[in-house]
């Protein structure tokens, strides 16, 4: 029986396996690297910095793929692409092991460039290969299934990171992230000739824009402008970096409202719909990616990732438990577990949550710790909570694409823009889950069970299933054809801006006394957020309905 998914796609999901394991296993350790001092190997750098440098970090690898999709459409081909952004962002990923500020803003540099000409390029072979009768009906879930390699990258990529921190340090862990990368590229090399007749580039039609004007009228004042947002005394966004992104962001918004003004009158509706789309995924974004910031964290600081007995045996056997002195200079250094720390005037600073003390320990288990100075306690790695978003993922997505199947045959299916909304409508529940743990957790008085971030991540993952995989989907249906490029790269810009966003949102942090009210001011952006997708979606649905699409 003859398969119904083509060849090549087997070597595209490994592929981006791999990609996607280097990619989020920086994600995973990237703020925990910042953070950790000097003396254990980490860069030192304050909570408020690392997620501003954080946020433009993500927000800067979902820009350039507008400018590396447009180079692979029109000059390299999808190949060359895909080496260049594979060999720059292995290099990139290496560059992060030496521990040397210089060569961590370069690595940055190379994996945001790469990361541009990569990511357009796989996700268009993917496409490319469903383009003939014979499987175009079964895009989608090619697509699907594409996004599934994606996440067992994701999944897999914190339980080694943890394992080589642990065992060899932080430069081990970053290293292993380019070789994931490289590893990509081979598998990618040996499944060449199944993607042969996928790696073609785009014909140049009528109404086009050309790259040129693209350069000139779009990044150009970009560049301009973020130079101005850089140097502009003081800080209207909080700091350089953000003034700096957000000027840049005006001129290429300012592109995209053109382009739908100067539309004709059959091009407009489409236009509008996806802009109006980009609008809400990009306040999605903006709470979603705080996983790397604001989860981390609460994992790290918040939550109770002490383990003992034989769970602490099995995982300290493959160095996935970070072993922490009970007595440590941070206790002395800390006035109590999320109290307050000392200037050198012996003033209180307020920094919450930073010690490794366990206030909710038994008082026999600390009577016992502290007749012994020497005495540890083992705590699981922070970055494993990062694997649990994937890990949701791999389990929901076969119940969630089986519930809506159901749902079809009734012919009570949701429509894209339904699903969307409903997307952020449950997404905004997941901040009440942390709102909820806040208050168990007497504002970080008691460091709180880990279950609470797991059902977090378990109930904004099927908010992200049921957003983000159509959002590709739905771009490329809503298009018209001459602007197909541009709107993948309006698409990549709302996810951009919305990263961007999760940093000024992160950094905000200690600025809340009671942390349920960060969480709430989340929950009000996407219940906003669902407002705006409910007040637009009658408008979507007959747009599709014209367009002939669901």
């Amino acid at each position: 029986m003859k398969s119904k998914h083509p060849k090549g796609l087997l070597f595209l999901f490994f592929t981006e396996m791999w990609e996607r394991f280097g990619y989020y296993l920086i994600i995973g350790i990237f703020v925990l690297y910042m953070i950790d001092p000097a003396s254990t190997g980490g860069l030192a750098f304050s909570d408020k910095y690392a997620d501003d440098i954080f946020g433009t970090y993500i927000a800067l690898t979902y820009l350039t793929p507008f400018l590396g999709g447009f180079l692979a459409d029109r000059v390299l081909g999808y190949f060359k692409a895909i080496y260049l952004g594979g060999f720059l962002m292995a290099l990139g990923y290496i560059g992060l092991g030496f521990h040397d500020i210089t060569s961590f803003y370069i690595s940055m540099g190379l994996i945001i460039v790469g990361n541009g000409f990569f990511k357009p390029s796989i996700s268009t072979l993917v496409g490319n290969l469903y383009s003939t009768e014979e499987y175009k009906a079964y895009k989608d879930s090619g697509y699907n299934i594409f996004y599934m390699g994606i996440n067992i990258g994701a999944f897999i990529c914190n339980i080694i990171a943890a394992f080589m921190r642990n065992q060899y340090g932080w430069g081990a862990a970053f290293i292993t992230a380019g070789i994931g990368m490289f590893l990509g590229l081979i598998i990618f090399t040996m499944g060449r000739k199944h993607l042969e007749q996928a790696n073609v580039m785009k014909p140049k039609q009528e109404g086009d824009i050309s790259l040129n004007r693209i350069l000139a009228s779009v990044f150009l004042p970009a560049i301009l402008t973020g130079i101005i947002g850089w140097m502009i005394p003081g800080n209207i966004f909080k700091s350089d970096s953000t003034d700096a992104f957000i000027f840049a962001c005006i001129p290429i918004i300012i592109f995209y409202v053109r382009l739908y003004l100067k539309a004709s009158h059959e091009d407009k509706r489409p236009l509008g719909a996806l802009l109006a789309i980009f609008a809400v995924g990009m306040l999605f974004w903006a709470v979603f990616k705080q996983n790397g910031t604001a989860l981390t964290r609460w994992a790290n600081y918040y939550t109770d990732r002490q383990v003992t007995g034989t769970t602490e045996k099995t995982l300290s056997s493959i160095y996935l438990v970070d072993k922490k002195d009970f007595q440590t200079k941070e206790v002395q250094k800390y006035d109590n577990q999320f109290k307050a720390e000392k200037d050198e005037n012996g003033e209180p600073i307020k920094v919450q949550g930073k010690d490794v003390y366990f206030t909710n320990v038994s008082s026999e288990q600390k009577e016992a710790l502290e007749k012994k100075p020497e005495a540890k306690v083992s705590l699981i790695n922070t970055e494993l909570f990062q694997s649990i978003n994937p890990g949701w993922i791999i389990l929901l997505t076969p119940l969630l694409v089986a519930f809506f199947a159901f749902l079809r045959k009734k012919g009570k299916e949701p429509s894209t823009p339904s699903k969307i909304v409903l997307g952020l409508f449950i997404s905004a529940l997941s901040c009440l889950f942390m709102v909820i743990a806040v208050y168990i957790g007497s504002n970080g008085a008691v460091k709180v069970s880990p279950l609470w971030l797991v059902g977090t991540y378990g109930v904004i993952t099927i908010g992200e299933l049921c957003l983000s995989p159509m959002g590709l989907s739905i771009v490329s249906k809503l298009s018209p054809p001459r602007f197909t490029a541009l709107m993948m790269g309006g698409f990549f810009l709302s996810i951009s801006i919305g990263n961007k966003l999760s940093g000024v949102l992160a950094s905000m942090w200690y600025d809340y006394e009671n942390k349920a009210n960060f969480f709430i001011v989340n929950c009000g952006l996407l219940l906003f957020a669902t407002v705006l997708g409910l007040f637009i979606l009658k408008r979507l649905n007959a747009v599709m309905k014209e367009k002939g699409i669901n």
